[in-house]
């Protein structure tokens, strides 16, 4: 799918805590996943989730924001109340979880079209990011992408995946590797854009960093955020430096010239430019031009080498967040 989501950073945030929004409200994140499912207990809790995330939109206070709810799953009693409340101008689309199979994804869907229909808005207004957090999910990740046009990312929930396992969250991740890799690679199959699971310890950015280079080498473009702290560094590792930007205009650059001259090939620095590189640099320039369409990124692009673990660490990570 092509789009023009910006999806570095996707962050976490209860949707019935009042200080928690207003502090993502001022926070670099580049999507906002407005909870309404493991961290908000209760009926009435839900329905305040609801009515909150209503008012902050209308207060227009997340409009710099890409915003995606993560709503109840389909057996649980309050999807339709979630998406019929939540199906607004200002929220892009949903985070859907624990799907096993592409038919939770079709089903999920067909009910935002029917609301889509009844609302008089334009079919597939909404988005969906489907949770990947089963090991069913994983094994068939290729379905769930392929489930319904609205999917424009997958990301991967490994607490719940690792629960549903029954194996163990080790120090190296090791037991992460293989479902990682799986996700990246379907998503990418199907053109859709893979994100990294959260990263549990939010207060070892060393151990953070580690991990984005894992997810970076398989092919994430993204990370699930549990603490503003994090998005810094996240931002680093998923945005294109400067040098990768002139590297990338000078690739095609030299190729359109080469397509000119008939020769389709042509060399850089001793290196052979083909179609698979110059496929690569225009993902880069697509991102880069992403990022200039959004203001609040433009200070990061032009200090990226400058980029600082030092960040606001709000009460954000007083919150346990179930993902």
């Amino acid at each position: 799918m092509n789009n023009n989501f910006l999806l570095r950073s996707l962050m976490f945030v209860p949707g019935n805590n009042i200080k928690l929004l207003e502090s993502a409200a001022k926070s670099k994140a580049d999507v906002l996943l407005l909870d309404i499912e493991d961290s908000v207990p209760n009926s009435y809790n839900k329905q305040y989730a609801r009515d909150t995330i209503q008012q902050f939109i209308a207060e227009g206070k997340f409009a710099n924001y890409s915003v995606f709810p993560r709503v109840n799953d389909r057996e649980s009693g309050h999807l339709l109340k979630d998406i019929y409340q939540l199906t607004i101008p200002g929220i892009d689309g949903f985070m859907y979880p624990k799907s096993t199979k592409g038919e939770d994804i079709y089903f999920f869907d067909k009910l935002l079209e029917t609301i889509e229909y009844e609302k008089n808005l334009p079919i597939g207004s909404f988005k969906i990011i489907p949770l990947i957090e089963t090991t069913g999910a994983v094994l068939n990740v290729q379905d769930i992408c392929k489930a319904s046009k609205r999917v424009l990312a997958i990301a991967y929930g490994c607490e719940d995946f690792i629960t549903d396992l029954g194996g163990i969250h080790d120090a190296e991740a090791l037991s992460l590797f293989t479902p990682r890799a799986m996700i990246a690679m379907a998503a990418k199959a199907n053109k859709v854009v893979p994100i990294d699971t959260v990263h549990i310890n939010v207060h070892d950015l060393v151990d953070l960093e580690k991990n984005l280079k894992i997810a970076k080498n398989l092919g994430f473009e993204g990370m699930l955020i549990l603490n503003p702290k994090e998005i810094d560094l996240v931002h680093k590792y998923f945005t294109p430096n400067s040098l990768e930007i002139e590297n990338a205009k000078e690739i095609l650059d030299s190729y359109q010239k080469a397509q000119k001259e008939g020769t389709g090939v042509t060399i850089i620095n001793g290196k052979f430019i083909g179609p698979p590189i110059v496929s690569a640099a225009k993902k880069i320039l697509s991102k880069y031009e992403k990022l200039n369409k959004n203001k609040k990124n433009v200070v990061v692009i032009n200090t990226l080498s400058n980029v600082s673990k030092k960040n606001s660490d709000t009460d954000q990570n007083k919150f346990k967040l179930k993902v």
